[in-house]
């Protein structure tokens, strides 16, 4: 049972990236099952409403079921009734956009969003990704607030992300990876130039009430062009004030109100 778990959870993470859908035998080698396993999970999927064919013999899609399931819970913890004011008036003032991000067990996933930008480059990655936690600025901002010991097993469990598949400046070791949370802490924020994605900047404060674990970060991210070091230090403040803010209305959502580490 557990294998058939990990393999059907498998191929509805794999469909989550692939908006355009796979053949069965593409599902398959990625996964590393054999064709007659992966369709008769496939054909499961189908009858639960879970995944779709494009036509018949064709490509494997994922149906919005998935998609309602998580804008239901999303919407019934409160988190985006409480926070999008917030995330709203950054992205206003910054220019840029501004994600609210949620710690769930040992990782860290975008829920909300605001977009300051209107005109030009826009930076308006997928909501519902999980961060990478070594070399974005979200990741880096809610690993400040744990231990080195914490924050490395954290980190080694996810796995390092590496400067082809992120930025030219992303962490790539352990030792790296305790200089950039030493001047995380030192700053109060995380600021990252070019880790998470190419030409990209990013900054990001936890939300953190005294006393508990840290339940979100609050993130501005833009084109290095626009969000330049400058710039960035001079958003320092308001963004703290909105992470001071969301911290004290986790009251509102059950979910930012938990700790979760």
């Amino acid at each position: 049972m557990a294998g058939v778990m990990e393999r059907t959870l498998g191929i509805l993470e794999l469909l989550a990236k692939e908006a355009e859908g796979l053949p069965l035998a593409a599902i398959a080698e990625r996964l590393g099952m054999p064709k007659s396993a992966a369709h008769r999970l496939l054909h499961d999927l189908m009858r639960y409403g879970y995944v779709r064919q494009a036509k018949e013999q064709g490509d494997y899609l994922l149906t919005t079921r998935l998609t309602s399931l998580g804008l239901g819970f999303l919407s019934a913890s409160g988190i985006v009734d409480a926070a999008q004011p917030l995330l709203d008036r950054l992205a206003h003032s910054s220019g840029e956009l501004v994600r609210l991000s949620v710690v769930d067990g040992n990782s860290l996933t975008w829920v909300a969003k605001a977009q300051g930008a209107r005109g030009g480059l826009r930076y308006d990655p997928d909501m519902g990704a999980v961060a990478r936690l070594s070399c974005s600025a979200s990741g880096l901002a809610w690993l400040s607030t744990l231990s080195d010991e914490q924050a490395l097993g954290l980190v080694e469990e996810q796995g390092f992300g590496q400067s082809e598949d992120y930025g030219p400046n992303a962490v790539t070791t352990a030792q790296g990876l305790l200089e950039a949370l030493a001047l995380t802490r030192q700053q109060g924020i995380a600021m990252v130039m070019e880790t998470f994605a190419p030409g990209m900047h990013a900054m990001a404060a936890p939300i953190l009430r005294s006393g508990h674990c840290a339940s979100g970060v609050i993130s501005i991210a833009g084109p290095g062009f626009r969000l330049t070091q400058e710039h960035m230090h001079s958003l320092r403040e308001p963004l703290l004030d909105v992470a001071e803010e969301l911290a004290a209305s986790t009251a509102a959502s059950g979910m930012l109100r938990r700790a979760h580490y």
